[in-house]
């Protein structure tokens, strides 16, 4: 049908057989929707408010997200299990590896990492490479600038140069590199490796809560205190990323549960 001929109707058609049943899916499907329609807008293909806007619109149609289904947190392998996990996966000389050991290292979302291209490593900061998410593919839908420690860095230098161009992880995707980590472990989801780094600055360092959280590329304060600081503590922010990967290049600490990966080394 026409785009412009979209309204509310067909959105909450097309959301609601899988609102209740499969939430998170549905949630994401709403979020593309928006997505897809506000394109339409700016470009001139339709006109009006946008049907699929959850905040005054949608969210007095559907229940919440959180009403619906009980909220399942992705299972994450403890914080001292990391530096165990790390030292046999570095043991594996395949793509997959790399980008799951990058994903670690830089506490970023999978899809953020599947989707790194050599064009958006910055490599005239000062203090070292960054690597520059750009705002599509960002959850919040802003840029987001993560400074990369000499061990994340590492990584990205084992790619032969001439191949330092497109994709770094070249055919990994967020299904294989999910797969990947099944043949792993048992005991942790990709996305659980935040929430062991998150736990990590918390228990383990004493740097600021907003550091961690803006690490994460979460939100912090209220639209107040954001409008008054511009800044991404950046420089902060290396000093934490390189703590951390110091810390998972450490050796297994007392009582930690080793998650001792299936199969031996692939070529």
């Amino acid at each position: 049908m026409p785009v412009a001929s979209i309204g509310t109707t067909e959105v909450l058609r097309a959301l609601q057989p899988a609102w209740a049943k499969i939430p998170e899916t549905a949630s994401r499907l709403r979020t593309r929707i928006e997505a897809v329609l506000d394109w339409a807008r700016v470009n001139g293909y339709r006109q009006g408010e946008n049907p699929a806007r959850w905040r005054g619109h949608l969210d007095h149609l559907l229940p919440a997200r959180k009403k619906v289904a009980r909220v399942k947190h992705h299972a994450a392998l403890p914080y001292r299990d990391v530096p165990a996990f790390l030292r046999q996966l570095r043991q594996r000389d395949d793509v997959d590896s790399r980008a799951l050991e990058y994903l670690v290292l830089t506490a970023a979302r999978a899809g953020e990492v599947v989707g790194a291209a050599w064009d958006e490593i910055d490599q005239t900061e000062r203090d070292g490479w960054t690597w520059v998410v750009p705002a599509e593919r960002m959850k919040a839908r802003r840029e987001h600038r993560v400074p990369l420690s000499r061990a994340a860095r590492a990584v990205l230098e084992q790619t032969p140069r001439e191949r330092r161009q497109g994709p770094i992880f070249a055919a990994v995707s967020g299904h294989t590199i999910w797969k990947y980590l099944r043949t792993l472990t048992d005991t942790a989801t990709v996305h659980g490796f935040r929430s062991a780094f998150r736990d990590w600055v918390a228990e383990q360092t004493t740097f600021p809560r907003e550091t961690a959280e803006l690490a994460l590329a979460h939100r912090v304060g209220d639209d107040v205190e954001r409008a008054y600081r511009r800044g991404d503590l950046l420089a902060k922010r290396w000093q934490l990323m390189e703590a951390w990967a110091r810390y998972c290049a450490s050796f297994p600490t007392a009582g930690a549960n080793v998650a001792w990966i299936r199969g031996g080394a692939r070529g």
